[in-house]
This record gives C-alpha cells, structure tokens and sequence, in this order.
C-alpha cells in the first residue's frame, strides 16, 4: 500500500494587538479544521502566513521586517491584518508576497492558502479542540466582542483598517466562552476596539444563551460571564456613563476589579482636538466615584504626550490628572503622525524631541504614582493566577495584573505550586513593577 502523503505544513507570524492575536487564532482554527499542519519554523513550512500591525510607524516597520524575515528563509508567504488594509504598502517594500489580505480576514487567507497549498482530505486530521487553537497559555484566553469602531478619533487610523463598529451576538460569545471554561481557561480577557460600546450597532438586540434571553449589551455580558466562575478582566473601556454599572459587579467580585481605561489626556481642548468620545465627562469625580463603591479597584490608562498644538500648560495639565486621579499602571506614546491620520493635519506640530521628553516626564511621574500604590500592598492577602514555574520560582499575577502588559507576582517559593493555579499569597515587598509574595500555608 502506498503511504500517505504528509499534510501540508503552514508557519505562522502573528503580530499586534491581542484583537490580532484573536484573529491569528480564527485562521490556525480552521488550517487545523481543514487538515493542515502547523510548521514551527520557516524551513519546515510549505508557506508561511505573517498577520501584521499597521497602527504606528514603529508597528509598520516591525510588520515589514517580519515579511522580509518569513520571505528570505521561506518565500512563499501570505500577508494579512491591519498593515494590508494600508494600501500598497506591503507590495511597495515586499512585491513577491503571494497575496494581501486586510484584517479579519479568515475566509480571504484560506482562499489563498488553498490556491498555493490545496487542502488534504483526511476526517483523521480535521479533528480541533471545541476552544480552536489558541496562541495563549491553556490557563488564559482572549475573548473578542465585536469588531472594528464607530469613533473617528483624529490620531487614529484602526476604523480605516477594520471597518465600523460589528458586535458578535451575545449568545455565540457566551457559547465560545463557556467552550474555554470547559477547556481549562480560567481567565477571560475581554477585548475589542471599543468595549463600552458593545451592542450599539444592533441596537442591544436580545440575545439567547441557555435558553434565557440576554440583551447584547457590556453590562448584561459581563453579568453573564460572571457565572462562569473565572476570572473575567475587562480592555479598552471608554468612559461612558454606564460604565459605572459594571462597578457592582467588580465589588460583588462578580469581575475581576479591574478596567483598562484609555483615557488618553485630561485637557479638555486636547480631547476635542483628538475627538475622543466622553471627553466631556468628569473623569476624576468618575474615578473617586468608582473607588468609594469597589476601593480594590485597578485601573490602567493610556496617555498620548506631544499631540499637536498642546502647550507646556496643557502638558502640565495631564501631569495634574495623574497626580490626582492615582492611576494604578499607565502606558504612554509619544505622538506619532501615522499616515492617514487626520491629526497630522492638525497646526502646531512638535518637534520629536519634544514629544519624547513629554513621554519621559509623564512616565518618571507616573512611576513614583504606580510604586506608592503597590507599596499598599505589602502586607496584604491577595489572590494570585501562577503564569509560570521556573529555577527561580513562580511568575503569578494578581486580579490587577493582565498578561504582558502590567506587572507580576513573584513567588520565590514554589514547591507544590501549578501552573494555571489559583493560590493565596501573601505580599512581602514590591519594586517599582512587581510584587513579591509567599504562599500562605492552608
């Protein structure tokens, strides 16, 4: 008997933000579904597929570079995400790519993918897990909302790139999260371009979900997934007013108490220029409100220092914000003018000298900030998730830490501890990121 022929092998470079990430694991889903392997490395691949970021220029040389990598090791390569919805971009700098996709583009990239590497026809080989292939740790998984946004910020090209506001029916988000429950997830991270406003589109629409009807709406969802009894932390929450709904539930320790707020500045003329959405609310008395209801709430931020046009008094101004509003973790960018940008048109230009020692100084305060808070903290009896085990002891997070972007929970100790675990610890020190912690003994 003749032997089979081996499946075809595909490499895969994923990039960006975790609602790219989301989308990497839509297209691995179904390579696998369909039969085809996934190839560690360029030269065990029969074609490769690098899923990129197009937001800043510092993102777009990374996306180019990544192609150019996958090109001259392997040759065959597809590209898709947010840098192909940039026109000619990739083609300028990369003009033998097999094809460009745009993001979100599942369908788009197996099109390609079964015209260059034909599907296998084996049952044996499409076998998936329910949860699809994930590119995160089995113990934490994003969970994607809905798509693309409504706001047209002026530093901001993402609606270009993927289209206006789509949100996912309440009932198939709640069905996929209930698939990574039964897998072994035990954080949700909830993820899309514009949280707070999920459902708007279509109008909160009732949904269905084991039977009982649900409105296709952040509090309800967050309610909802509250009963799955993991950790549910909730990215990219614009300030809107019934934001303070979810705050209960943070209390209540329905959610995770944490909210990833991207704020972006607190000068009123600032945010008009930037058209943020709820730039208008008041965003400290929001912020002491929260506090008075859940006081173990974290809250991250994002801040853009350098806009165009801001004056050293507005600058001054944000510094004012951090100082009083006690920001838990803050990240900063020092403007960047990405092409399409409506902003770049915008007078009063800074030089990048400038933008960048604005980024500095916002940054050196907000490190004095974010110490002081964890300093709180020493002494205290926190629950903690254990990421990883290594010769030096565990790497853990507590319920205020994400996954890569905030800080962690050391635990020198580690002896009988898991990996995807739960543990009460004890906090004995700090640094100006991390936490340091025992086990508390039961």
């Amino acid at each position: 008997m003749a032997r089979p022929k081996p499946a075809p092998r595909v490499g895969f470079v994923s990039l960006g933000c975790p609602k790219a990430l989301v989308d990497s694991e839509n297209i691995l889903t179904r390579l696998r579904a369909e039969g085809y392997e996934i190839a560690p490395s360029y030269d065990g691949a029969d074609l490769v597929v690098v899923n990129t970021c197009g937001f800043i220029d510092a993102a777009v040389e990374e996306s180019l570079d990544a192609i150019g990598e996958a090109l001259a090791e392997n040759g065959k390569v597809v590209v898709t995400g947010c840098l192909g919805a940039k026109g000619n971009v990739v083609r300028d700098v990369h003009p033998s790519v097999l094809a460009v996709t745009g993001p979100h583009a599942t369908e788009e990239v197996m099109d390609v993918v079964h015209a260059h590497l034909p599907r296998p026809h084996d049952p044996f080989t499409d076998l998936v897990p329910p949860q699809g292939i994930k590119l995160t740790p089995q113990h934490y998984a994003y969970l994607k909302i809905s798509e693309g946004c409504n706001h047209r910020c002026s530093f901001c090209i993402i609606p270009s790139l993927r289209g206006d506001l789509a949100s996912r029916p309440i009932g198939d988000v709640m069905r996929e999260a209930e698939s990574l429950v039964d897998a072994g997830v035990r954080e949700l991270l909830v993820i899309s371009q514009d949280t707070s406003a999920y459902g708007v589109d279509i109008k909160y629409r009732t949904g269905f979900w084991e039977g009982r009807p649900l409105k296709t709406r952040l509090t309800e969802l967050a309610t909802a997934l509250g009963e799955l009894d993991v950790w549910v932390r909730l990215h990219y929450v614009y300030p809107y007013p019934h934001v303070d709904e979810l705050i209960p539930l943070m209390a209540e320790g329905k959610i995770l108490p944490y909210l990833d707020v991207p704020f972006q500045h607190a000068n009123p003329r600032i945010l008009k220029l930037m058209k943020r959405p709820a730039s208008a609310e008041n965003n400290l008395a929001r912020i002491k409100a929260w506090r008075e209801i859940c006081p173990d709430l974290t809250i991250r931020s994002t801040f853009i220092a350098g806009f165009p046009g801001e004056t050293e008094q507005e600058f001054e101004e944000l510094l004012q914000f951090l100082e009083e509003a006690q920001l838990d973790r803050v990240g900063c960018f020092a403007y960047s003018p990405v092409e399409g940008a409506t902003a770049n048109e915008l007078p009063g230009a800074l030089p990048e000298e400038v933008r960048e020692e604005r980024k500095a100084r916002l940054m050196e305060v907000q490190e004095d900030i974010s110490t002081q808070r964890l300093e709180r903290k020493i002494g205290r009896e926190i629950t903690v998730l254990i990421d990883d085990i290594d010769e030096e002891g565990a790497l853990a997070r507590s319920e205020g830490d994400a996954p890569e972007i905030d800080g962690l929970v050391m635990i020198p100790e580690a002896e009988g501890l898991e990996i995807g675990g739960f543990y009460r610890v004890r906090v004995t020190d700090c640094d100006v990121h991390d936490l340091y912690a025992e086990v508390i003994e039961e």
